[in-house]
């Protein structure tokens, strides 16, 4: 069938993690139960979390030595299949092994590892990770809990200055941690030296908070009802100085400093690049729940029907009608595109986090940007593609009995952590600035007047894997004009490439115009092309997912597979220039003309793959018990029904 020849097309290079969740928790175990109450929520999701297979599983991406597998890149799939279950599920279990167990394999030693990475692994020890403060989210640098080192204790003073220093929102902590990785500005000898992160004990084995410690509760959230997530402040909470996760930086016992790395704001965004797996996660996660959602639509869409057509007795199937498909079909083309651009972000990921040798700063720099802007892009087609799912199955998608209504409310919030996806569009841009990649500046960088006058350059394009493909499509095409055929890919790539130049080029020259005017006013400079430059990286990730598509259809084999994801990639770059084609027009890279005929190919696009939607998503291969939507359950009675009514 060619579903299952896509669906090998897509399950990709960690195909034996997919086919072995698939197989493994398989049935209705570990599948979300809607109406639950949040104490029921919570005890389900931490009693399955023990019960997750760690091989292959999210805990893939732990060293051998520990049990392991070492394999990152099988982690992130692991959890991106997981999604499709229950969210609460992935964000427990990625807290868990992901955030917690992850912060103490990339910033702790040897020693760490021995003392707890087994009993992590296991579930035996839960715990949290305390970076978000009520005061600050994204500004990580800038965090107020202080942990001050004493000589003649050897322990570091743990404390909470004041109430919004408090650690919020902290997955694990209301209810199950037993102890947190907790991020703190490191202090000794009266210098402070920027932010690190502590092993901190936060109950005992009754689960009573220990000593200083409060702990409280966050309470009922918008969904993810099984996820814990907690307040934690600490009350001069002395923290042994072994409890240090120092593989960045190290306190002698009598409290001297040293680090490999010299500059404190450099360490810190060094030590923050090797927790970028987590992001990876979110825009990962989210996408497959918007697979679960489109689904789910699409199935309820060929056997619903409405209305009948003029001198018909036969109503017609929604998603024959052409507004049906403008909702949900180039949503199912979005998620395609994203699904190739993940799977090249999970590879760059997998490569960096295993090579041998010195941490390669470029790749490590582009891999962020990367992770950002991805996790932006997915997380807002969730969004979207959820909404856009609910409403095409009406007031059936508004039953929680069909699942819909829990996929919006569980991923709602995964525009905000991991990164509020507005301040990741930011980091995406910087890296586009050359000059940034050295400066390791926090957010008010970009307001010094010397940066922006005198180091912002022309960008250098960052490409995707498949850089010679590209260079080979953009030159054959024949030319820019009227002649270029609308589906013609070097076109497709050549506008997407042009459309980022331009802002890109636009936003440089603002920035150096504003630079020049406005020297004692320095946060101005940025804020006022703060429009521009989030465009800019849009532009930019909108041209990364692309070329991700484009890669991924030529290293398919099979030609009938092949053929139906080239259609699918032309209403992704046709739909895409159709959204901004004001800025097309504007610019001048469409004439009018041009520009409806791209509204046309896209309407025509629509028709041709109207009789292959069910395809499309079942090459998703999401288990009916996944799916858990009585609507579904359902079909075969209501087709039933309408074959009878139809031959009346």
């Amino acid at each position: 069938m060619l579903s299952e020849r896509l669906q090998e097309v897509l399950d990709g290079r960690w195909a034996h993690v997919r086919k072995a969740a698939r197989t493994e928790l398989g049935g209705d175990t570990f599948v979300a139960v809607p109406g639950e109450t949040i104490d029921q929520a919570r005890e389900r999701v931490t009693r399955l979390l023990r019960e997750l297979p760690t091989d292959p599983g999210i805990a893939a991406g732990f060293p051998l030595a520990y049990g392991g597998q070492a394999d990152p890149g099988a982690s992130v799939v692991a959890a991106e299949m997981l999604a499709q279950i229950d969210l609460s599920l992935m964000v427990k279990s990625g807290v868990q092994w992901g955030l917690f167990g992850g912060a103490v394999v990339a910033l702790g030693t040897k020693h760490h590892h021995d003392l707890f990475l087994r009993d992590i692994i296991s579930a035996d020890l839960l715990g949290c990770f305390a970076m978000t403060e009520t005061g600050h989210g994204s500004d990580v640098q800038q965090l107020r809990t202080t942990c001050v080192y004493d000589p003649a204790t050897e322990t570091f003073d743990l404390h909470t200055p004041h109430a919004a220093a408090r650690k919020d929102y902290i997955g694990n902590a209301a209810r199950d941690g037993r102890m947190a990785v907790v991020f703190a500005q490191l202090v000794t000898g009266g210098r402070q030296h920027g932010v690190h992160a502590w092993l901190v004990p936060i109950r005992d084995e009754q689960g009573n908070p220990l000593p200083g410690v409060t702990i409280g509760d966050d309470g009922h959230k918008a969904g993810l009802l099984g996820v814990d997530n907690g307040r934690l402040s600490f009350d001069h909470v002395s923290v042994p100085r072994a409890m240090l996760l120092d593989r960045y930086g190290q306190v002698a016992p009598d409290g001297s400093y040293t680090s490999s790395i010299d500059n404190d704001v450099r360490r810190f965004f060094t030590m923050l690049g090797t927790l970028v797996r987590g992001r990876v996660v979110v825009g990962g996660a989210a996408a497959n729940a918007a697979k679960e959602a489109l689904t789910i639509a699409v199935r309820y869409g060929e056997s619903r029907r409405q209305f009948t057509a003029p001198g018909e007795t036969r109503e017609i199937a929604l998603n024959d009608y052409l507004a049906h498909q403008r909702i949900l079909v180039t949503h199912l083309a979005d998620a395609y595109a994203l699904h190739f651009a993940q799977e090249e972000l999970v590879g760059a990921l997998h490569e960096v986090q295993t090579s041998q040798g010195p941490v390669d700063e470029h790749r490590q720099r582009e891999l962020e940007s990367r992770a950002a802007g991805l996790k932006a892009a997915q997380t807002w087609h969730a969004t979207r593609a959820i909404q856009a799912a609910r409403e095409a199955c009406g007031g059936a998608g508004y039953l929680a009995e069909n699942r819909l209504p829990g996929l919006k409310a569980d991923t709602d919030v995964f525009t905000t952590f991991e990164g509020d996806n507005t301040v990741l569009l930011q980091l995406v841009a910087k890296g586009l600035l050359t000059g940034y990649r050295d400066a390791f500046g926090s957010l008010d960088g970009w307001g010094r007047a010397t940066f922006v006058a005198e180091q912002v350059r022309s960008m250098v394009l960052e490409r995707t894997a498949a850089r010679g493909l590209i260079h080979r499509l953009i030159d054959a095409v024949p030319g820019r004009g009227e002649e270029v055929a609308l589906t013609d890919r070097g076109w497709h790539l050549a506008l997407f490439e042009d459309r980022e130049k331009h802002l890109l080029d636009g936003a440089v020259r603002r920035l150096r115009a504003g630079a020049g005017q406005k020297k004692a006013r320095q946060f101005d400079i940025f804020n006022d092309v703060q429009d521009h430059v989030l465009e800019t990286a849009l532009a930019h990730i909108d041209r990364v997912v692309l070329e991700a598509f484009v890669a991924g259809i030529d290293r398919t084999g099979d030609d009938e597979a092949r053929a139906l994801l080239s259609k699918v990639c032309d209403l992704y770059a046709l739909s895409t220039i159709e959204t901004h084609k004001g800025w097309y027009l504007e610019h001048q890279r469409l004439t009018p003309a041009r520009s409806k005929a791209v509204t046309g190919l896209v309407n025509e696009l629509l028709r041709q793959l109207r009789p292959h939607l069910t395809t499309l998503v079942d090459a998703f291969a999401i288990p009916d018990e996944w799916l858990n939507a009585a609507i579904l359950r359902e079909e075969p009675a209501r087709q039933d029904v309408m074959a009878e009514h139809d031959a009346a």
